[in-house]
């Protein structure tokens, strides 16, 4: 067996060749990302990172599993997109929410992130061009669908470019370490709920609940207030430096929220695709049967279809959020669309999320 000098060597060596090859690949970076820069092509395409990721996968035999290589080259892909043309990413801030977590995931630490106050604040920092991308939440699988967000997507010209499911894990931070001693907690709303049989189990029921609009902010506020402590993302314990005491505290560890990533642009097709549609159909009878039948006999996998109050209007009619697989460039997808066209508002194509 290979002495620990000799094991440490072979590391070395390793590297070695893997700065050499990203060196070499962040050469043919940059010359597509002048070939982009002079055409105007967009440099972020998840579809094509998702090849890249799938093909590797199947390529791999090693000990590395499905998670670290997307987590290594979704790094290498930031790092490379930030090469090829410095662009900003908005998301819904403060520093340290999940959706801050979201988009590091996905943009790596070396973007240039704009936190905003709200979602309506990142949808218009894309149109007016202060950002390329913008990531928001748009569901939960507890709470559901983030009526803001489908709002916002009906009523600007911003379309889906990507989805990432990231899962919701609450930490419980705090500076004082004897639970008998912290006086207040806190949090968002939802996350007290979400966190009832932890608070019940280690009878933290008495501690003042506060709720507040981030757990960002709880985490801030628990790093600088005496016997008090904070629900919220691992993330943001890091940010504000605060110590954890208890992780994964949620009462359901399955609770997931799916993210977007919007944009001006649209997407090329992938292969694997998911569009996403507002759909108004017509005030007569029958109307939405065979609105939904045109796509079953096209052969088209409807995922979700939620209803959401046409808010300018005063007869309680209602838009349907619709999600379903396809692109809409696909010769199926295109037929249905455009026999409904008048009806029917286009959200985005994209490539699905392989979370």
């Amino acid at each position: 067996m290979a002495s620990l000098d000799e094991l440490r060597n072979q590391i070395d060596n390793c590297d070695s060749k893997i700065i050499d090859l990203l060196n070499q690949r962040m050469s043919h970076v940059h010359q597509v990302g002048v070939l982009k820069n002079a055409t105007g092509g967009s440099i972020y395409r998840p579809e094509r990172e998702k090849s890249i990721i799938n093909r590797l996968k199947k390529k791999n035999d090693g000990l590395l599993n499905d998670n670290a290589i997307e987590a290594i080259f979704l790094e290498i892909f930031a790092v490379s997109r930030n090469l090829e043309r410095s662009e900003k990413v908005a998301y819904l801030g403060p520093e340290g929410t999940y959706t801050h977590q979201a988009a590091e995931s996905r943009f790596g630490a070396m973007s240039e992130y704009l936190s905003m106050s709200s979602i309506r604040a990142v949808f218009d920092s894309i149109e007016n061009k202060m950002a390329k991308y913008g990531v928001v939440p748009i569901e939960n699988n507890i709470d559901g669908v983030v009526g803001e967000t489908l709002d916002l997507l009906g009523n600007t010209d911003v379309k889906i470019v990507a989805e990432l499911t990231i899962g919701i894990h609450h930490s419980f931070a705090s500076k004082t370490p004897d639970l008998k001693d912290i006086k207040k907690i806190y949090s968002k709303d939802k996350a007290f709920g979400q966190c009832r049989s932890f608070l019940s189990e280690y009878s933290l029921e008495d501690a003042e609940h506060i709720p507040i609009e981030s757990t960002a902010k709880a985490a801030k506020i628990a790093s600088e207030e005496p016997n008090s402590a904070a629900i919220c993302s691992h993330i943001a314990t890091k940010l504000y430096d605060v110590p954890v005491l208890f992780e994964n505290i949620e009462d359901n560890h399955n609770n997931q929220t799916r993210f977007i990533v919007i944009s001006d642009y649209e997407n090329v097709q992938s292969g694997c695709d998911k569009t996403t549609i507002l759909a108004k159909t017509p005030d007569e009878a029958g109307a939405l049967a065979r609105f939904l039948t045109d796509f079953h006999e096209s052969g088209i996998n409807l995922t979700k279809i939620e209803s959401r109050p046409n808010k300018g209007n005063n007869d309680f009619a209602s838009w349907f959020y619709i999600d379903f697989e396809g692109h809409f460039k696909d010769t199926n997808v295109a037929e249905v669309m455009n026999k409904h066209s008048e009806h029917i508002k286009w959200l985005g194509s994209y490539a699905k999320n392989s979370n």
